[in-house]
């Protein structure tokens, strides 16, 4: 320990040392360049004095010549040395550091500095951490600085960049400058000098202020970095580009620096590559080794100044070493806060994804960070187009820890460009790009154009903003003839368009604003089809003066603490505002110009608004355009100009005091577009990029200005449909196309756009089939030893899964040794490709281990190396048993079955190998997963593994068996998904017309360089003689010349440069046979028939034969033969052959006796033949003959009236027959004639009425039938053209079907069967249409026939069917059905008699039972009782009521509804159980009243009443005298 404390001591005291040493150098180098800055100022001085002697003489002469130069060289002399000279003082003072030691003093020493150490220029936090770099700024004049480069380019060496850095900053000018001879000055000669230099500066200054007011462009502005270089982290052997845009007038020149050291790119172009156009500025870097780590920065440079931005490059350098000590130096990206160099690696990437306007896209990706450190989170950054973005409602980020998230909310065409997520970490970062497309919504209006974009606010004042917008890759039909601008204010709903006329110009200003408030814009483009959708709003705006939005930017100040001293100032309280200054028109189109102006240097304490007057050229008269209210904002856009005039154009500030003057005019500003529509670009050239994209260079627009980007567009060859492929601009000259579809045939052309317009469409690219590029193979895989010498080893490999789209056409083996567990450097054994996947690795060492690993070459290059091998000793092998086999491979991968090749070993033991064993395992399983594919050892090198499972992923490898045993496994293959391919075709056999046989497979995914090679039991066919390959357009054809037992076997074909497109077919002796008989068809082919010759008779009984081949060509030939003699067309043959529907006929007027026979077509087509006969003789020729002359006696029958339809019957719904005739051919005066039995219906007979006419219709309504209607109907047609007669014998069988068809209309007519109770049972019945007298209806019960009883009976009432069932008992539950006669077999209706059914019916019956039982049984007054009863007073009341009820009824009297009880004056007696008297002595005047006879038992209750009215005569007549 003591030990190494010493070492670090004198260690530290040299680096004292050196640094001393390195001070003093430094001094001496200032003390040098003091005196050079003395010089160089004399030199000036001397030659300021000689201009202005020249100046005083040629003041007009001087303005010209050094009106930039002067300034110019001088201000970058001074500039040059004063920065020069404070940035070496500043860095001696960093020599010194503050250390503090253990006792708590501090102690003041120089920072050691080791014997090579390099001056580091990192800047450290507190922490120790890398927060960035620090470079020393360094300017100077470009000449001078190149002239620095040129004397010293040849001593410069390649060191390390720190100390480059040091030498250029600290070293360069002393080794450059001259012997110079130092001198002692007096203090005197001192503050001489500096006098001097102080006047020289005051003469610099006022020459400087003289220039400024004789230089009439006061717009000119220093240089400015707009889009500035960003830094980068790249790996060795990467290209790097370093972009940046710098505005500035004149415009700046840009120089390129490298540790402040001067880039000279045309001196170095294998380097260096530096481009600059319009304002755009690059710096490509090619082949970055580390040497190029440094601090890049870009220097802007013109009259008005200089500017600089600084990006650094930091390459990274894969390293194979050993494992680093904890002394030994840290790798780059290590992270000394967490001790690790943390690995950051970015998975399930999102792809170029696409999305139409208003729907929500997320792209993600998993992000995985080793190691991971607790509490530790890495840095998550997405960005468009390189612009970091921030979270707002429209972009949504997620960090989850393991995934990042992008929601993009709504997307609009601003959403659209390329997307990166870096992740930052301490040791460095990670990123992933993919483009996203943003299509247009579908318009509202057919034909409208689409919305336009990127909409944004410039120049914003108090009443004034300037809208601009960019127009969309499609106008619609027809061509954009405008836009309108809305505007609404911030917390509102309502759009208020700003323009009432269109414009056309992309750019326009809103005036009209109210100070203070915030706006928000959209824009809607028009055509004549119709107004597009409004385009994304635009951020807000407020209205307010500049100068008050960037105090609010730069926010409050800090708080000052010092004295506030008050001063009378002067008083500006009703002072007139001076002129304006510096009025400019800053745009001008056909529809409006803007002005611009500076606001007066007098304007008092309140603000000044501002008039605006007009002038037309040539007229000395003003017109002010403002007039009713000026103006807040030094801008004004002017609208309602001619187009085409010239006009001047002044200001006039104002304010409570009055008007001031005016400002000097513009001058004569003629209206019209100063933008010009671009050029049109130069002709696109397109390349290939993947299986659905395509990239795409053009030459920019040579004359564009405020150029806002390019549209592509791309149409399928063939069409005239342009679909564009990107709907965002684009600067770039170079453009991805996705989305295409594979194997289609483009063309592209690009438009440029600015804000004037669209320019012309350029010329179309040259045709592209889109499909992948070619690229450099995958890495080849299990690098295994196949058999070891003493000095030599045999290698195999698996060939690289992926190709690159070009075959493999080579590889290279590398090794390296390894001794005692340290692996040494790599080594190539081979110069010349090797075109097999094995090899012989000669002239090794015995007993000493080896590492090799293997790299694949085709086209495009050479493949990253495979993994490296095992250890491998180099030993002679003394084993028995063979060695692994080699090149597994796979083909033909399906759902279920994939077929795996292998080479034999390259060692095969003490015996020869008789077979193999081929194992198989799930991905997912460990290494006891695996298992044999088969039982039985595998002759061939090949096998076809079936039962695979769908969709799941398996490894294969093979083992070789001789006579000592089975060797070890091979390599594995894998793993294998057991899925077919989209669109996988299969081999399949075809056999053409001449006969020949071949087998056919289709690959719709070739591309550049695929071809087809077919084999034979997977070996390659040494005997080409069997078949004949044909090869076009996708599709290979195997011809098999002489096709015999020979070519049994399987047969593969292949593709090449394609991800494993192939099949097999295997042909039997079975199968080889079947084509043979094809084959022979073919050959000798026979015209096939759809229909073999038929007959058919037609009108007038002529005969028509005739058949239909399935197929015929023009040449086709028809020869008919009558027993074997040709006939030919005549009068008695007619022949026709359709050979567009293969119909061949032949027709004759009638059959004759001679026409007894065989008829024949003969068919040649070709060499194809075919033959069809049909032969007539004995019955069937005279029955058909007979047929004939019966149709040609019908056709003479239809010349005259005649009967369509001969009369029949027909029974209608209701039920009623109607007799029915169809006639044709009748005149107004055709008799026609009805009669029945031979009696003509006469037309006052009451059957007349049933007989009905409706056009050629005939009807006899019979109505309901019965047999008196039976009888032989008749119907007469009769005209000077003929006649005809009907009949119809409805007697006997036409009666019983008459009536057979009446039964069948009335059973269908049968509604289902309906159960009723009553209080005798149960009654299921039905309803029919109508009921006949000779229906025959039956009724089943569980299947057996119904037979009559009492208690059971069926029957009918009118149209009703009905089955009684009295006092139903459970016997009777079950299946009833009824059958009613239908004329054939009748029709059944069936109910279910149980259940509830039969529950709620046997219920129901006993309720009505009861109350039956209840109505017969109950008490009531039957009779014997009046209604009325006078009497005289006085006599004798004796009324008798009979009485039923069983039980016996209790019976009572009432009067006037009280009850009366038997005493002297009523007597009341009950006899018999039946009569029930009352007794009424002698009634008098108040036994007049209501009485009753109350009888009542457990049924029921009944009242007979009656009333009593009892008269007195005498008082009766006195009443009548009275009255008289």
């Amino acid at each position: 320990m003591s030990q190494s404390i010493q070492v670090t001591q004198k260690k530290h005291r040299h680096q004292e040392v050196q640094r001393v040493q390195r001070v003093q150098q430094v001094q001496q180098v200032q003390r040098v360049q003091q005196v050079q800055q003395v010089q160089q100022v004399q030199q000036v001085q001397q030659v300021q004095k000689m201009q202005k002697v020249q100046q005083v003489q040629h003041v007009q002469q001087a303005q010209q010549q050094h009106q930039f130069e002067s300034s110019y060289h001088l201000s970058s002399k001074s500039s040059v040395q004063q920065q020069s000279f404070s940035s070496h003082k500043t860095s001696s003072h960093r020599l010194k550091t503050v250390v503090k030691t253990e006792k708590g003093r501090e102690v003041v020493e120089l920072s050691p500095l080791p014997k090579r150490a390099k001056r580091t220029y990192l800047a450290m936090d507190t922490d120790k951490e890398l927060i960035g770099y620090v470079i020393p700024v360094f300017r100077a004049d470009h000449d001078v600085v190149r002239g620095l480069m040129e004397a010293h380019e040849e001593d410069v060496t390649e060191e390390g960049i720190n100390y480059v850095a040091m030498r250029n900053l600290f070293v360069r000018e002393a080794q450059e400058a001259m012997v110079v001879k130092v001198e002692k000055k007096t203090r005197t000669t001192h503050i001489r000098e500096s006098a001097e230099r102080v006047e020289l500066g005051k003469t610099l200054e006022e020459w400087s202020e003289f220039r400024k007011k004789m230089n009439p462009d006061n717009l000119t502005h220093p240089p400015d970095f707009i889009v500035k270089p960003r830094g980068q982290t790249v790996w060795e052997g990467k290209t790097v580009k370093l972009h940046c845009t710098v505005a500035g007038w004149p415009k700046p020149r840009i120089a390129w620096y490298k540790n402040n050291v001067l880039i000279d790119a045309k001196a170095h172009p294998e380097k260096y590559t530096a481009e600059s156009s319009y304002n755009m500025h690059s710096l490509e870097i090619k082949s970055c080794d580390f040497l190029d780590t440094a601090q890049y920065s870009a220097s802007a440079l013109n009259v008005k100044g200089e500017s600089s931005s600084v990006a650094t490059i930091i390459v990274k350098r894969f390293q194979d070493c050993e494992e680093a000590g904890p002394l030994d130096p840290k790798p780059h990206g290590y992270s000394s806060e967490h001790g690790v160099t943390f690995l950051t690696t970015i998975i399930d990437n999102f792809k170029v994804a696409f999305g139409h306007e208003g729907e929500t896209l997320s792209l993600g990706c998993t992000v995985i960070v080793y190691p991971t450190v607790k509490k530790y989170q890495p840095e998550v950054v997405w960005y468009r187009n390189s612009v970091p973005l921030k979270p707002s409602k429209w972009v949504h980020t997620h960090w989850s820890g393991e995934r990042a998230t992008l929601t993009l909310v709504h997307l609009n065409k601003e959403d659209e460009g390329m997307y990166t997520l870096r992740i930052n970490t301490k040791s460095g970062f990670d990123s992933y790009s993919a483009y996203v497309f943003v299509k247009d919504a579908d318009v509202e209006v057919e034909g409208a154009p689409v919305a336009p974009l990127d909409v944004r606010c410039q120049d914003a004042n108090k009443d004034y903003v300037v809208v601009t917008w960019k127009q969309p890759a499609v106008e619609g039909s027809s061509s954009i003839l405008g836009y309108y601008i809305d505007k609404c204010e911030v917390g509102t709903h309502h759009w208020a368009q700003c323009n009432e006329n269109p414009v056309k110009y992309a750019r326009f200003p809103v005036t009209g604003l109210v100070e203070g408030r915030s706006y928000v814009f959209r824009v809607r483009a028009f055509n004549q089809e119709g107004v597009s959708r409004p385009s994304r709003v635009s951020e807000p705006v407020v209205a307010m003066d500049p100068s008050d939005r960037a105090s609010l930017k730069a926010g409050p100040s800090a708080p000052w603490t010092g004295m506030i001293k008050f001063t009378e100032e002067d008083p500006t309280v009703g002072v007139v505002p001076g002129e304006p200054t510096d009025v400019v028109v800053t745009e001008a189109t056909k529809s409006y110009v803007v002005l611009a102006w500076k606001p007066p240097m007098q304007r008092g304490h309140e603000g000044v608004m501002y008039y605006i007057e007009k002038s037309v050229s040539g007229s000395d008269t003003w017109q002010r355009v403002n007039t009713g209210m000026p103006v807040k904002s030094p801008r004004f856009a002017l609208f309602d100009l001619a187009e085409g005039k010239s006009y001047n154009f002044r200001v006039r500030c104002s304010n409570s005091a009055g008007v001031g003057e005016p400002s000097v005019s513009t001058g004569d500003i003629t209206v019209g577009d100063k933008l010009d529509l671009p050029s049109a670009p130069g002709t696109p050239v397109t390349a290939r990029n993947t299986d659905t994209s395509v990239v795409v260079f053009w030459a920019a627009s040579k004359e564009v200005s405020h150029l806002a980007g390019y549209y592509i567009e791309c149409s399928e060859v063939g069409t005239d449909v342009w679909m564009p492929c990107n709907n965002k601009p684009v600067k770039q000259t170079r453009f991805v196309c996705h989305g295409l579809t594979t194997g289609m045939n483009y063309v592209f052309q690009v438009k440029a756009v600015n804000a004037a317009g669209y320019s012309l469409s350029s010329s179309q690219s040259d045709a592209v089939i889109v499909k992948a590029a070619v690229s450099v193979p995958g890495k080849p895989s299990d690098v295994t030893m196949l058999e070891a010498v003493k000095d030599y080893m045999l290698l195999g490999w698996n060939a690289p899964a992926h190709d690159g789209g070009a075959d493999v056409r080579g590889y290279f083996v590398d090794y390296r040794t390894v001794k005692r567990g340290v692996a040494g450097n790599w080594h190539e054994m081979n110069h010349q490709a090797l075109t097999t996947t094995t090899y012989k690795a000669e002239n090794l060492k015995e007993n000493l281990l080896y590492q090799f690993q293997v790299r694949a070459m085709n086209m495009a290059g050479v493949s990253k190396a495979s993994l490296p091998s095992a250890r491998l000793e180099c030993k002679e092998w003394t084993i028995t048993v063979p060695g692994a086999p080699v090149g597994l491979h796979v083909l033909e991968v399906r759902d279920s079955s994939v077929v795996i090749l292998w080479e034999s070993p390259a060692f095969n033991g003490r015996t020869p190998i008789n077979g193999y064993y081929l194992d198989l395992k799930l991905v997912s399983a460990g290494e006891e997963g695996w298992k044999a594919a088969h039982e039985k050892v595998n002759k061939g090198k090949y096998m076809k593994v079936t039962g695979l499972k769908t969709g799941a992923s398996y490894m294969f490898r093979v083992r070789a068996q001789n006579l000592a045993g089975v060797g070890k496994p091979s390599g594995v293959a894998g793993p294998i998904l057991a899925q077919s391919r989209p669109d996988t075709k299969e081999i399949y056999v075809d056999v053409d017309d001449d006969g020949v046989i071949s087998m056919v497979f289709e690959c719709a995914d070739m591309k550049e360089g695929s071809e087809f090679i077919w084999s034979k039991n997977y070996q390659a066919m040494t005997d080409t003689s069997r078949l004949t390959i044909v090869n076009e357009k996708g599709k290979s054809r195997a011809i098999f010349n002489s096709p015999s037992l020979e070519d049994l076997g399987t047969f593969s074909c292949m593709v090449t440069n394609t991800d494993g497109v192939s099949s097999s077919y295997t042909l039997t002796e079975e199968g080889l046979k079947r084509l043979l008989d094809i084959s022979y068809d073919h050959k000798f082919p026979v015209i096939p028939f759809k229909n073999e010759m038929a007959m058919e008779l037609l009108e007038k009984g002529r005969v028509r034969f005739w058949t239909q081949v399935e197929k015929c060509t023009a040449d086709c030939q028809v020869e008919y033969v009558f027993n074997n003699a040709i006939v030919t067309q005549g009068k008695k043959y007619t022949m026709n052959f359709d050979k567009s529907t293969g119909v061949i006929e032949m027709f004759m007027d009638s059959l004759e006796v001679t026409d007894e026979g065989t008829f024949t077509f003969n068919l040649v087509d070709g060499k194809a033949k075919g033959a069809t006969s049909l032969v007539l003789i004995g019955d069937e020729f005279r029955e058909l003959q007979k047929k004939s002359e019966f149709e040609r006696a019908e056709w003479v029958r239809k010349q005259g009236p005649h009967f369509v339809e001969y009369l029949d019957f027909t029974v209608t719904p209701e039920c009623d027959v109607l007799l029915k005739c169809k006639i044709g051919n009748v005149r107004a005066e055709t008799e026609i004639t009805w009669s029945k039995d031979c009696i003509e219906i006469a037309d006052d007979d009451e059957d007349a009425k049933k007989i009905e006419r409706k056009d050629g219709d005939l009807t006899f309504n019979i109505g309901k039938i019965s047999k008196h209607d039976a009888g032989v109907y008749e119907v007469f047609l009769k005209d000077d053209r003929g006649k005809d007669k009907s009949t119809f014998n409805l007697t006997d069988a036409g009666y019983q079907a008459v009536m057979n068809e009446l039964f069948r209309v009335i059973a269908n007519s049968a509604s289902d069967i309906q159960v009723v109770s009553t209080e005798h049972g149960i009654i299921l019945q039905s309803v029919v249409m109508y009921h006949h007298e000779d229906l025959r209806v039956g009724w089943l019960h569980k299947d057996a026939k119904i037979s009559t009883s009492e208690r059971v009976k069926a029957g009918a009432t009118g149209e009703q069917l009905w089955l009684k069932i009295n006092e139903p008992t459970e016997k009777d539950k079950g299946k009833y059905a009824m059958d009613i006669f239908d004329g054939k077999d009748g029709v059944k209706r069936v109910f279910e008699l149980s259940g509830k059914a039969w529950e709620d019916a046997f219920e129901e019956f006993q309720k009505l039972k009861a109350a039956a039982i209840a109505e017969r049984n109950r008490a009531r007054v039957v009779g014997g009782l009046p209604d009325v009863v006078a009497i005289q007073e006085g006599k004798s009341l004796n009324l008798t009521g009979n009485v039923w009820g069983e039980p016996v009824p209790e019976v009572s009297w009432t009067k006037n509804e009280k009850l009366l009880v038997s005493d002297n004056r009523y007597t009341l007696k009950f006899e018999h159980g039946k009569f029930a008297s009352i007794t009424i002595a002698t009634v008098t005047t108040g036994d007049s009243g209501k009485y009753a006879l109350v009888v009542k038992n457990k049924y029921g209750t009944e009242a007979g009443e009656f009333t009593v009215s009892v008269y007195n005569p005498e008082e009766d007549e006195g009443k009548e005298e009275k009255k008289d």
